[in-house]
């Protein structure tokens, strides 16, 4: 039997939504191993001067729990 954990995350881009919700999961792939799955949950933006200059991703990214790694 395996084990999930949810990461919850915001990703940020001057690009797009798209592009926020990747570079969340670009980031945590850097620590995490095993990610199987991705969230958006909510997508939000800075807007200044009436545009959007900074577009904002809230993920829950998941993976599954090594067994054979364990904290002593």
């Amino acid at each position: 039997m395996s084990v999930v954990k949810v990461l919850e995350l915001v990703g940020e881009s001057p690009e797009s939504w798209q592009e926020a919700a990747s570079r969340a999961v670009t980031e945590a792939a850097r620590t995490v191993d095993n990610i199987t799955g991705v969230e958006v949950c909510n997508w939000t933006a800075n807007v200044e001067q009436g545009r959007i200059v900074q577009y904002k991703a809230n993920v829950k990214v998941a993976f599954t729990v090594d067994p054979d790694r364990r904290r002593v």
